[in-house]
């Protein structure tokens, strides 16, 4: 901070330490579509069941700002990282060249939601001056403890666009989520797609459930029994997929415990034995895919469970959009259009600095320019 502004910011350290209600009501004001992912349940769940800790290389450090009467003003989710796992924003490239130029890029500090990557909220905070002094104590941290960078991952435009005059720059990236442009049905919505995209999607949904039963849990329907079925599958997917999932078993009991009622199980059964199934979790504008997995290859089941299923709930509950989580072109045929996401990077050493602000004035259009192109190849009828 330098002094103009009339807030103070501390280090709370982990969120044991920040009161459930204050961190809430700012995470989650009224005025805005509930998040789920950015509330104190979600973020304590991460750190109560050790998924994130210093041992797992995410140190929890959140900062909170108080006004000049001592009243709590925002919060900044932030954690010392001493690697560049379970963000999906990729700076490993940067990380090796700092380190083939003799600098060291761990540790740095992370303002993010663990292990998601869904876009929304990062610095907690109504007034821009709380938040300008947020993310100035956030670099004041940074260079105390000689971290080489501060990132704000999957952040909004608008708040990227705050940051610039701090001298944090702006990484432009793309996922693929569903809009309910007012749909009555999923066949309302198949009646905006060219007729061999409907084909296709009433051919994957046909074969995908010949001889299964898709059940729709929330809330207290989901059984023990259920999740223990849903970890199994997880676990199968991110032993595949990462080699070592994020998530352990304690979460996902915590989870059920504490935000039953955002959590949605879609399960696929044969003769009453689960295959497969996937956890969404609910917002106030929007159904978040996050996790699947299966015990048997069925062939387009992930497209239904994944995708076709949320349609389904988003169009029920009047949503807004399905965010099916990060990358994966193949959505795009699936009524999944292209949507640019932002993050916010701040680097302390000036060559590294000046390397990054360059790859970004190179990705940024090529980044844009991509999801112009793949818009031309969405499914829907051209006007």
């Amino acid at each position: 901070m330098d002094g103009s502004d009339p807030f103070t910011v501390t280090i709370a350290g982990d969120l044991n330490k920040i009161d459930r209600a204050a961190w809430d009501a700012h995470a989650n004001p009224s005025t805005a579509p509930y998040d789920p992912f950015i509330s104190w349940d979600f973020l304590q769940a991460l750190e109560e069941s050790g998924c994130v800790s210093a041992a797992t290389g995410w140190q929890p450090l959140h900062l909170v700002a108080h006004d000049a009467g001592g009243a709590v003003a925002g919060f900044m989710p932030l954690y010392a990282k001493d690697h560049s796992y379970g963000e999906y924003v990729f700076d490993h490239g940067w990380a090796d060249a700092f380190y083939r130029a003799g600098g060291s890029y761990y540790p740095k500090l992370q303002c993010a939601v663990p292990f998601t990557p869904v876009p929304g909220r990062r610095i907690l905070a109504s007034d821009a001056g709380v938040e300008r002094a947020l993310a100035q104590a956030a670099i004041a941290l940074a260079q105390r403890s000689e971290a080489s960078s501060v990132h704000a991952t999957f952040a909004e435009r608008a708040a990227c666009e705050r940051l610039t005059p701090l001298d944090y720059m702006t990484r432009v990236g793309l996922q693929y989520h569903w809009f309910n442009n007012s749909y009555a049905s999923f066949d309302d919505f198949l009646s905006a797609l060219s007729s061999q995209k409907r084909k296709t999607i009433r051919r994957e949904r046909q074969r995908a459930c010949e001889g299964l039963t898709i059940k729709r849990l929330r809330g207290a329907e989901i059984t023990e029994r259920d999740w223990d079925f849903f970890f199994r599958c997880y676990m199968d997917t991110g032993s595949r997929k990462w080699g070592q999932p994020y998530l352990n078993r304690d979460f996902f009991t915590i989870i059920a415990e504490r935000m039953a009622d955002r959590c949605v199980l879609f399960v696929a059964e044969a003769d009453g034995t689960p295959f497969a199934s996937a956890l969404n979790f609910l917002g106030g504008a929007a159904l978040y895919g996050r996790y699947w997995g299966r015990i048997a290859d069925v062939p387009f089941l992930h497209f239904e469970l994944c995708y076709y299923q949320a349609i389904d709930l988003a169009i029920e509950l009047g949503l807004e959009r399905v965010e099916a989580g990060a990358q994966g072109e193949h959505k795009l045929a699936r009524g999944y259009i292209p949507v640019e996401t932002y993050s916010a990077h701040w680097i302390a050493h000036p060559g590294l600095r000046s390397a990054i602000w360059r790859f970004l004035q190179a990705e940024t259009p090529a980044v844009i320019d991509e999801a112009e192109a793949l818009l031309e190849g969405a499914p829907f009828k051209k006007p």
